[in-house]
């Protein structure tokens, strides 16, 4: 199989190159990057072994311009593409490969069915609103399904991935109200790879603090919208969190409990997500531990605990936000579209 990744310079695109150099199906990748198109891959990240250069023969192991990609999509043929680019950009220069090659984007520009809804969050008109209805939002635990038929899938933010996993099958079930309150906390690669004042080291280190409360931040509609989509609307209370870790996240959410679930058996807490999840290789289900951003790092795991205090429910859920909250995901997908083992080519372990 032959991959390209848009914005391969980013941490997202970076990440991903890392795991497809890995992933025994795909053999050819070309790295796509419109800020440094004919410099060599190697010298953009020296972390990648010198064996990435058997995938990159396309290219001749340097990174190519989008309309380059695109002659080789239609050319020679481009499986999958995976679009790490900002918001907005990403439609426009994802449009050329639709109908040639499976197309993922990792940016929000096709995680809303509604482009009325993506131009109050982002406060740009959608570029691209005709394909708004082939898009399938990729939450890959979720969607399984229909992720397997589509051809434009939208990678979900590491926020909503964290809160959405432990959350939807509960609130399936009829087991939480609202308000839902959820409390995360990120890494700063969950930033991206940019030159700004309060990302500096000497800004961050040392220093935690919330930012876009409420329901200031743009992935509170995101979380809001999968919600509404199994249980009408529940109130949102949604403020995340930087801390001075270069990638990792965990976000603790509480519910009130519409009703009283057993201790035990398939109604109880465990058992609803136990069963949600069976058989799901990147979720585990940790009980009364707490899982933390360490268990999870380098993986594409997303942990799950819980915790019931009197007539409220804790939920507790760790990710690696690079990972399952971005690249691993996209993998992730890519596996299921092309009916691919789910876990091919993706850490299960997380790293010390």
């Amino acid at each position: 199989m032959r991959a390209a990744v848009l914005g391969a310079t980013g941490y997202t695109g970076l990440v991903l190159l890392r795991l497809l150099a890995e992933h025994p199906q795909i053999d050819d990748i070309v790295p796509v990057s419109s800020s440094q198109p004919g410099a060599s891959v190697a010298a953009v990240d020296p972390g990648l072994a010198p064996a990435i250069a058997a995938k990159l023969r396309s290219t001749g192991g340097t990174l190519v311009a989008v309309a380059d990609a695109a002659r080789l999509a239609k050319e020679s043929g481009v499986d999958v593409v995976f679009s790490a680019l900002p918001h907005v950009t990403s439609a426009e220069l994802c449009a050329p490969f639709l109908g040639r090659s499976v197309v993922i984007d990792l940016s929000a520009d096709f995680r809303f069915a509604d482009a009325g809804v993506f131009a109050a969050v982002y406060g740009h008109a959608h570029p691209r609103p005709d394909l708004l209805a082939r898009a399938v939002y990729g939450l890959s635990e979720w969607h399984t399904e229909r992720i397997r038929g589509a051809d434009l899938i939208a990678n979900p933010g590491c926020y909503p991935t964290a809160t959405l996993l432990p959350l939807l099958p509960l609130a399936r079930a009829g087991v939480v109200d609202g308000p839902v309150v959820v409390n995360a906390i990120s890494g700063i690669s969950g930033a991206g790879k940019k030159e700004r004042l309060d990302l500096l080291y000497c800004e961050r280190t040392e220093n935690a603090g919330a930012y876009n409360p409420g329901r200031a931040h743009r992935h509170a509609p995101e979380i809001e919208s999968e919600m509404k989509a199994v249980r009408g609307s529940l109130e949102l209370l949604f403020t995340p969190h930087l801390a001075p870790l270069k990638r990792g996240m965990c976000v603790t959410t509480v519910a009130r409990l519409a009703k009283d679930p057993p201790a035990e058996g398939p109604a109880s807490i465990g058992g609803i997500l136990g069963a949600a999840y069976d058989g799901r290789p990147f979720i585990r289900l940790t009980g009364q531990r707490v899982p933390q951003t360490r268990d999870v790092w380098g993986s594409n795991r997303c942990d799950i605990g819980w915790q019931r205090e009197g007539g409220h429910l804790l939920l507790f859920s760790s990710i690696d936000n690079l990972v399952k909250g971005a690249a691993g995901q996209a993998v992730q997908n890519m596996n299921l579209r092309f009916g691919l083992d789910e876990a091919a080519g993706l850490p299960l372990h997380g790293e010390l």
